[in-house]
């Protein structure tokens, strides 16, 4: 049984867009590798941290919305913890209540980009 989670990590402020997107699709790679299946992914792109996380005061931030099975998320957590590039990440399962509410805000995000 797949359950749905929501991932936002973020990565190092030094990368080069190519260098962003090989380490993004590398985090994608592993969900479908694992037999799971992205829902949504947004790039929020370069914003400020609240605070300092290795001397760097940015970073580029990337949500995934996806469907795995609970065993998978230990191994993703892994991957990000032995990637220096990601500074900080957090993973959580999205119950019934957070799927109706992500769904209402990706139907308000395209309604603004269609405006």
């Amino acid at each position: 049984m797949l359950n749905r989670y929501e991932t936002v990590f973020i990565l190092t402020p030094v990368l080069s867009d190519v260098q962003m997107k090989e380490a993004v699709d590398k985090f994608k790679g592993l969900i479908v590798e694992a037999g799971g299946k992205m829902v949504n992914e947004e790039n929020w792109g370069l914003r400020k941290l609240a605070y300092p996380i290795q001397k760097k005061s940015t970073g580029f931030y990337q949500l995934f919305e996806f469907e795995a099975n609970p065993e998978f998320i230990a191994k993703f957590e892994t991957a990000f913890r032995r990637d220096e590039r990601v500074l900080r990440f957090l993973s959580f399962r999205l119950d019934k209540y957070a799927m109706a509410y992500a769904e209402k805000r990706r139907s308000t995000k395209k309604e603004q980009k269609e405006n």
